[in-house]
């Protein structure tokens, strides 16, 4: 197959707004496997957008990369003008930067109170436990309950309020709605869009492009490790049959 390009590119010189995540030229590896090849995109402050495509794509890989999770990469990830491509995971975070992986991570011997006072604050501002409570009621009502106890919604929900409390300005969210009833979608929804309202970016992995259309300013479209195209979500529409090609649906 002919080498995809990107239709729609968005060079950051062009935008009225600096990106506060700029990538460019992104690679990675899982050992020998070379899986990310030159992955290019940016998100501006407050922003959500979706990296679409199908399974294998580089979605989930490029996400760690960002976080600096992935065993080698190189390139260039730059976050709030603070390149990023040789620091530690840790150092990344402190940054401002969470991450949700599609596992979630909940630990299952501990309550959701506890599990919510895992992760140490990364920076000012985090959101309180009350305040997590009132974005999740259900975390309230559950909250001596373990982790093992919780609907695969809950423990969505969960991970989610785990990194707010950090202080963590940039969200990488990885497939939050898999799995999950219609309603549980729904809720998850308008958390986001809360969360975008209060000034949070948000990055999302997501296969249900329906519901990245309810959420997101942009999506990008990943192809064999490279982002081959962007269409705007006022855009989505009228380019549905294009991205049923790219996503094989």
């Amino acid at each position: 197959m002919a080498e995809a390009v990107m239709t729609k590119p968005v060079p950051a010189a062009a935008s009225a707004t600096a990106p506060l995540l700029a990538v460019q030229g992104l690679e990675g590896w899982y050992g020998e496997s070379h899986v990310l090849h030159g992955i290019t995109f940016d998100v501006k402050p407050g922003e959500v957008v979706t990296l679409l495509g199908r399974n294998g794509a580089g979605k989930t890989t490029t996400l760690r990369a960002i976080i600096g999770i992935l065993g080698k990469r190189k390139g260039s990830i730059r976050y709030d003008g603070t390149e990023t491509i040789g620091m530690a995971s840790r150092n990344i975070a402190k940054l401002g930067l969470g991450y949700v992986p599609e596992e979630r991570g909940i630990f299952s011997s501990l309550s959701v109170y506890e599990n919510l006072m895992l992760p140490p604050r990364v920076k000012p501002g985090g959101m309180t436990v009350e305040q997590i409570y009132t974005l999740f009621p259900n975390l309230k009502e559950r909250s001596g309950s373990q982790g093992t106890k919780l609907s695969g919604g809950e423990q969505q929900m969960l991970a989610i309020g785990r990194i707010l409390r950090t202080g963590a300005k940039l969200i990488l969210l990885d497939e939050p709605t898999e799995g999950l009833a219609p309603v549980i979608v729904q809720q998850i929804g308008r958390t986001l869009a809360r969360l975008k309202t209060e000034g949070y970016t948000i990055v999302l992995v997501e296969q249900n492009f329906r519901f990245a259309q309810t959420v997101a300013d942009r999506h990008f479209v990943v192809e064999q490790g490279r982002v081959i195209d962007m269409i705007p979500n006022s855009e989505l529409d009228a380019n549905i049959d294009k991205l049923h090609t790219y996503l094989g649906v």
